[in-house]
């Protein structure tokens, strides 16, 4: 039974205990609920998490155990000389999942019956031509082990699929039977049901904080390969991004740390006036009629996708920049060769990060105790007097540590960038050439057919290394400020 209906099926039955532990209670109570130590609720509850937990558990082990399991057994059938052909492992088993789920596609369209996709072989049959009429490209010719390892991992799959829903249903009815057993008016459902969520939260919380400790420990070792392979000193002063595929690759993250931090430069210059701006304008000038429709508006621009963003850069900013900058252009300059470029990208990523800056600098505006304000108008000053000398000085460190956390989001963005600034890797001071960044470079080495242990896979777990560190070191400099600033007027 495939996993989704599986899911599906356990679902159901925890529904159906629902209903009938508390119709149970009910009865065991002759109907009278204050004879019941807990809710009714509470013990449908009980049956419905005592249902659907064991057989979730269950569920998720397999689905991560039974891959592992299938693939080392798979693995020691590769003789020695498929290894040596295809060069690693990896790429074998690669292959051997191809065919599988080439089999498999075959038999469900009706190219091949299940007995003749189990016994079918390359002596007698091109099995690459026969998965190719439905849809399964192969590099090459189906080698005779890789046939016979792909025939193998379809039958302990389908053997694994089926162990894997007697188990999960067994488990599934076992709760089941359990709880409404010891379902009946003295039972202390809302204890159980209370500590059963207590552990959902404390594992929900265990599991994001696992799940951080598991990215920086993957960062920090791959990087530490990378190092083993290619001198830090290189990495880190080097001033030219040359990787090569066939040896003698330049690596040196200077001429990306620029783009990186010129993009993001003029991005925050776009963003940074505009959205002050817009903050003073709503929290100290405009009434609760406009400040309610424009807040809103304003803060649309957040929830649109950066790649939509990208789009916009490519299709719209990059070419109107070249009318303008462009050779033979309305200022017939000739600046602009392109339409990516580093201003491209900063300009609609300074738009993207405007609501950034607008809305969080509005909140700290806003959060100036008014007793200031009256104080400084009592005194004769005017609105933008009182503005200009008694507020923004109050709010400057929650409005520095807005700009500094929307810097951290200018850093780390990416498809703005891909689409917008070029894909040239060159220290220039020209806004108008085009450049790459950090994080784009790290899409690049890891969407190629590199080997992941050459220098030019490990350098993009460098990058994002140095990427990580130093956003984290903006956003721990933005909290330390935010937080100065609440404990001052909070």
């Amino acid at each position: 039974m495939p996993a989704l209906w599986l899911l599906v099926l356990v679902l159901v039955i925890g529904i159906a205990g629902f209903i009938i532990g508390r119709q149970r209670a009910m009865r065991t109570a002759q109907g009278d609920i204050r004879l019941l130590h807990s809710l009714p609720s509470y013990y449908g509850s009980n049956v419905f998490l005592s249902t659907v937990i064991p057989g979730l558990l269950l569920l998720a082990v397999w689905l991560i155990a039974q891959p592992l399991v299938i693939q080392g057994r798979v693995a020691a059938m590769i003789p020695e000389q498929g290894l040596s052909d295809y060069g690693s492992l990896s790429l074998v088993m690669s292959d051997v999942r191809r065919v599988a789920d080439g089999l498999d596609l075959a038999v469900e369209r009706g190219a091949l019956t299940p007995e003749a996709a189990g016994s079918i072989r390359t002596e007698l049959t091109d099995v690459r031509a026969r998965l190719g009429a439905v849809g399964v490209a192969l590099g090459s010719n189906v080698q005779p082990y890789v046939l016979s390892a792909a025939q193998s991992y379809r039958a302990m799959s389908a053997t694994g699929s089926l162990l894997m829903s007697v188990v999960v249903i067994a488990a599934t009815i076992a709760g089941f039977a359990v709880s409404v057993l010891r379902t009946n008016k003295d039972f202390r459902a809302r204890n159980a049901v209370e500590k059963v969520v207590l552990a959902l939260l404390l594992a929900a919380a265990s599991i994001a904080i696992l799940t951080t400790v598991g990215i920086v420990l993957s960062l920090i070792f791959n990087t530490i390969e990378f190092f083993k392979l290619y001198p830090a000193s290189d990495f880190f002063f080097g001033t030219t991004w040359s990787p090569s595929f066939g040896g003698g690759s330049e690596l040196g993250i200077v001429p990306l740390f620029w783009g990186t931090f010129y993009i993001s430069l003029i991005a925050l210059a776009v963003a940074v006036p505009i959205g002050l701006f817009a903050a003073i304008y709503l929290s100290e000038y405009a009434g609760p009629k406009v400040r309610s429709v424009a807040k809103p508006l304003l803060e649309v621009l957040a929830g649109i996708p950066t790649i939509v963003y990208g789009l916009f850069a490519l299709l719209t900013v990059g070419p109107l920049l070249v009318s303008v900058f462009g050779q033979g252009g309305m200022l017939g300059v000739g600046w602009m060769r392109g339409g990516t470029a580093v201003a491209t990208a900063g300009l609609v990523m300074g738009v993207m990060l405007i609501p950034f800056v607008s809305s969080l600098s509005d909140d700290i505006i806003n959060a100036v105790p008014q007793a200031m304000r009256d104080g400084s108008l009592g005194l004769g000053a005017t609105r933008s007097e009182t503005v200009k000398q008694v507020v923004m000085p109050a709010a400057l460190p929650g409005i520095v540590g807005a700009i500094l956390l929307a810097a951290s989001r200018a850093i780390g963005e990416t498809m703005i960038v891909v689409l917008g600034a070029g894909a040239a890797a060159r220290l220039s001071l020209n806004p108008f050439e085009a450049m790459t960044t950090v994080t784009a470079k790290i899409v690049s080495q890891l969407t190629g057919d590199a080997d992941f242990a050459s220098p030019e896979a490990l350098v993009a777990f460098a990058l994002g290394m140095t990427l990580f560190v130093i956003t984290l070191g903006l956003n721990i400099v933005a909290l330390v400020i935010v937080r100065k600033y609440r404990e001052q007027y909070d």
